[in-house]
């Protein structure tokens, strides 16, 4: 696969297609099955380099388990911060400081594509609106579920508050390793 074909964005279409953006900025539709195929196949090549047996009972098969899991691990791909927040906004007139502690978080260092995990804390100061408390882990879950930097993670779970709620502050700190 060359560069500019590598995935970059995909959004949920249907069930199980995807419209998928590529690094040239052209769009393609893959299926997650058809994913999971390419996936697979590229996990087979990578057990093949490091030099082991692909035929050997335990390896027989990792190619699809780890397939599955990288889908998995890359979800945050797959939905989209409207569908997260539509039926979870009220107004509320407060303006207490509301703050999500110790919200646990896992992610794929874009770098290396190696996990790092940690915790997330998040608290804002309402604006006349509020949002559903486990819809703050929901934003964290969307973001992180993507190949990442921590900096950037902070600035879109913080980007996606502020943009939903207007409140009059927002903060995140993310705890990670």
């Amino acid at each position: 696969m060359h560069f500019n074909e590598r995935i970059m964005d995909q959004r949920l279409m249907n069930d199980d297609t995807k419209v998928v953006k590529l690094c040239n900025g052209s769009k393609k539709t893959e299926s997650t099955s058809s994913k999971i195929k390419k996936l697979s196949s590229a996990y087979l090549d990578i057990i093949e380099a490091i030099g082991e047996d692909c035929s050997r009972q335990g390896l027989l098969k990792t190619p699809e388990r780890a397939a599955k899991a990288v889908v998995h691990f890359t979800k945050g791909y797959e939905e989209n911060l409207s569908d997260i927040v539509k039926d979870a906004i009220f107004d509320e007139d407060t303006d207490e400081l509301v703050l999500v502690k110790d919200i646990e978080m896992f992610s794929l260092c874009e770098h290396h594509m190696v996990p790092f995990m940690g915790k997330v804390s998040v608290g804002y100061l309402p604006n006349k609106k509020v949002i559903g408390l486990s819809k703050i882990a929901r934003i964290v879950e969307l973001y992180s579920r993507r190949l990442q930097v921590q900096e950037r993670l902070t600035n879109q779970i913080a980007d996606a508050l502020q943009n939903s709620l207007n409140p009059r502050g927002v903060g995140v700190v993310v705890e990670a390793t």
